[in-house]
């Protein structure tokens, strides 16, 4: 994780008043479900709009391993988003290579340190598109 439990419940405590912009970034929280567990683990990370879509890379900081939310979301790609105040249900997948240089440069520009992190492992770091689910129509019907 990049900032801890403390960033995550202040950024919840204050609808991301504390905690969305830092270190000259954007952060937003990705809830994924755990793999084995089941239970909903909530991760701070670094995140760029595309569309109507929201970026973020699995870099771990350059670790040979890939992180649990991203395993986590490889099992189960339904994932809560927070946003500042705004939470929504998201769809995620694993930016493929056609879609991949594009939402790289994008989060470089974001968090250039992402360049080095892949430097410094042999794993193909993920960059994860987060596809926001309509909410359902249902009410009229």
């Amino acid at each position: 994780m990049l900032f801890g439990k403390e960033h995550v419940q202040r950024y919840q405590q204050t609808d991301g008043e504390e905690g969305h912009d830092w270190n000259n970034t954007t952060v937003l929280l990705l809830t994924t479900k755990g793999r084995r567990s089941g239970r909903p683990y909530t991760t701070p990370l670094i995140y760029q709009r595309h569309g109507d879509a929201y970026v973020v890379v699995a870099s771990k900081g350059g670790d040979p391993d890939h992180p649990d939310w991203y395993k986590n979301l490889e099992a189960d790609p339904e994932v809560g988003v927070q946003v500042k105040g705004d939470r929504f249900k998201a769809l995620a997948h694993t930016a493929i290579e056609e879609e991949k240089p594009e939402l790289w440069k994008l989060m470089t520009r974001a968090w250039p340190q992402y360049d080095d992190y892949q430097t410094q492992t042999d794993r193909e770091i993920p960059v994860v598109v987060l596809q926001p689910v309509p909410a359902s129509a249902s009410a009229d019907g």
